[in-house]
């Protein structure tokens, strides 16, 4: 085939919950299209597409990798997305830019959380999509059940197109209803098959299968539906034709079957991908903006347009560098080419092309529209970026990271490693932008926030693997605020006398606590001159410094007003520093008069769960002192809004997973600030007073 054939070319990812197979799909796609000799194994270690240590120790695709093939002159770009649920944002921001899914559903377990999630980002993204029920030839494998669990989870419109012959040890091998013929496997893991008419037994369900094939192609064609209705006989092209008119509208989705393992329905299952998947052709036009402008540009998927691309993923290696994973939307690539990135407005050199192939890169020397292609050294560009022609700039939009869910407080582990650990988490932030790393300045943390525990504890790992900085995770320290409940009056006086120059200031002030939410407020009432004019900043410098640490956790006071309306000045010993200090103890004074309590954040979340699992989130809820403050339904789930303090729920993420089966899902964010109740401080301030 003409290699940018654009017609020809299906990049498509393979998706689902955890454990359902898509890596063990993948390794039989290689090994049927000769890209490896040998079949690929997850739980043996010895996938080709798991290759990171901590996959294989897991035995979980935690991170999207790549790989391509020929299929009947087709080429595939394929892409093994993660399904643990902490890792899901990896595979959103593939599907970001790819054509077209399969959809691997468990003929064990059926769809998952997880499952349903991927398929709403696939109708956000509108990737069409396919689906395999796997593990047919696995204990309690019922694949009918699975094709229902898929129409109620997911709303999907489900259509049959291969029937599985059998199902756990009695699985023999699959019916294609199209062609109406049974191959039957010689399970050897070759993938080899004889193919005959259905057998007997199998007939009437076959022709049942068939007749609902039939009608769901005849609806997806305008042409199709009127020979349906005329009673013609459909020919194999008219089922074809109606299988991809429909998948490409999502009228509804084809189902096939097989085992990825055994490598049975694999071979099938490819041809259907290029017959019923879409081309970047069929994708159609992209529309970006003008950088720095409002104005739309179009973007043909041809190689004669001007070149424009999507970054999706950046792989960090210490020893090969920085990899730029990108899509190519329009145009021509070639190495030492000059791009724009208008995202940074900077130019950047593209050296060389590669073609991933699992962890290894094989050079090419040119790509085109369609192509899904890595690029090295790039010095600024970032996920999310667009790279494009220097001359016809354009730029798409960049997928907002979805929000961390949970941070931990991070520490080397060896003193004077900080450099190496700050210059590592750099680099993972790079390759995952969902991680963030921020230092909190009030408890003097380094705080490293993400979609989970098991996110956290990976990229941990990754940091002490990839660049030798070993760290520690703590829970990190709740950011408490302290404030007053009554008012007081007080004297702060500063007066100190040495061989030379004394030092004195001499200062009341009243301190009355304001509105929640109202900070900080300064009033100056001196007159005649007591307190000098050129002295009065200095004393709200020093109130300002005194409320930095609050007489109870030493933490930082607000909402409170504090009025200096009255004090004395020596002509020759007063001074700024003088008045600051004199400040600084006077509303330290106060504060001890002033009732002073303590506050703690509290926190918005959004936590979707299924309706089964309501009652139980709502209580667990109740528990951690939090309010509900709404409840909206959804399609088989419940979105709860509530109000909870950030104390209780900084663990929240594997509580909830374990709460649900690991169905729900939550995003929180801080709002307001609201008094600890009396037995709560009580404990805060034992804890305090252990650790100091």
């Amino acid at each position: 085939m003409d290699k940018h054939d654009t017609t020809k070319v299906r990049n498509l990812g393979i998706v689902a919950h955890n454990g359902a197979g898509k890596t063990s799909l993948v390794e039989a796609i290689l090994f049927n299209t000769g890209m490896t000799d040998k079949l690929g194994k997850v739980d043996l270690g010895t996938s080709s597409m798991d290759f990171e240590e901590e996959e294989i120790k897991r035995k979980s695709t935690l991170s999207a990798s790549l790989n391509h093939c020929l299929w009947h002159d087709y080429n595939l770009n394929i892409v093994d997305t993660p399904g643990v649920s902490n890792f899901l944002h990896d595979t959103r921001r593939c599907l970001r830019i790819l054509g077209g899914a399969v959809v691997i559903v468990s003929a064990i377990s059926g769809t998952k959380a997880q499952t349903k999630r991927i398929w709403e980002w696939c109708d956000t993204f509108e990737v069409p999509r396919i689906a395999f029920v796997n593990k047919m030839d696995k204990e309690r494998a019922d694949f009918l059940k699975a094709v229902d669990d898929m129409e109620k989870s997911l709303g999907a419109r489900a259509v049959v197109v291969t029937q599985p012959i059998g199902a756990e040890e009695n699985f023999k091998g699959i019916i294609d209803l199209v062609r109406m013929k049974a191959r039957f496997y010689t399970f050897d893991e070759t993938g080899k098959f004889d193919e005959v008419d259905v057998p007997e037994e199998y007939m009437k369900e076959a022709l049942r299968l068939r007749e609902q094939l039939i009608e769901a192609v005849a609806e997806a064609d305008d042409e199709l539906m009127e020979k349906y209705l005329e009673g013609e006989t459909f020919s194999q092209e008219d089922v074809l034709r109606g299988l991809r008119e429909g998948t490409l509208t999502g009228v509804f989705t084809p189902v096939f079957c097989g085992s990825a393992t055994e490598n049975i329905g694999v071979r099938q299952l490819l041809d259907y991908v290029v017959a019923c998947l879409p081309s970047p052709i069929d994708k159609g036009i992209q529309v970006g903006f003008k950088p720095g402008t409002d104005q739309p540009v179009e973007r043909r998927p041809s190689p004669d347009d001007p070149f424009s691309a999507m970054v999706f993923k950046t792989i960090n290696d210490p020893y090969a560098g920085k990899l730029t994973l990108m899509r190519l939307y329009s145009g021509t690539l070639t190495a030492d080419t000059v791009v724009l990135n208008p995202n940074k407005d900077e130019k950047e050199r593209i050296s060389h092309l590669f073609m991933m192939e699992g962890k290894k890169q094989t050079p090419i020397e040119v790509a085109a529209a369609g192509a899904i292609i890595a690029v090295p050294k790039l010095k600024v560009t970032a996920t999310g970026d667009t790279l494009c022609d220097l001359k016809d700039p354009v730029m798409f939009e960049p997928l907002v990271p979805l929000k961390p869910v949970i941070s931990f407080a991070l520490e080397a582990r060896t003193k004077g490693d900080e450099d190496k650990v700050y210059t590592g988490l750099q680099r993972l932030m790079e390759e995952d932008p969902t991680l963030t790393v921020t230092r909190d300045d009030e408890t003097k943390e380094m705080v490293l926030s993400g979609m989970g525990q098991i996110h956290l504890e990976v990229a941990v790992e990754r940091l002490k693997r990839k660049y030798g900085a070993d760290v520690i995770l703590k829970e990190p320290k709740v950011p408490y605020r302290e404030t007053i409940r009554a008012s007081a009056q007080v004297q702060g006086k500063y007066k100190k006398q040495s061989g030379g120059r004394g030092q004195y200031g001499d200062v009341w002030i009243e301190v009355k606590p304001l509105p929640r939410g109202s900070g900080y407020e300064f009033v100056d009432k001196v007159v005649g001159g007591v307190v000098p004019r050129n002295y009065i900043p200095a004393v709200d410098k020093g109130i300002i410094e005194a409320m930095k640490t609050g007489p109870l956790t030493k933490s930082q006071v607000v909402d409170v007003q504090v009025t200096l309306y009255d004090g004395s000045h020596h002509s020759v010993d007063s001074s700024e520093m003088a008045f600051k200090v004199a400040g600084s103890m006077a509303f330290k004074k106060a504060m001890e008069q002033c009732k002073p309590v303590l506050l703690e954040p509290i926190m918005a979340m959004e936590i979707t769960v299924p309706d089964d699992c309501m009652g139980d989130v709502i209580g667990d809820l109740n528990s951690r002192r939090g309010k509900v403050v709404g409840v909206e339904p959804q399609a088989s789930s419940q979105i709860i809004k509530a109000e909870v303090p950030m104390a209780e729920v900084l663990r929240y993420a594997p509580e909830l997973r374990s709460m649900t089966s690991d169905r729900g899902m939550f995003t929180m964010e801080f709002i307001k600030y609201e008094e600890v109740p009396s037995h709560q401080t009580a404990k805060i301030l034992e804890e305090y007073k252990q650790e100091s």
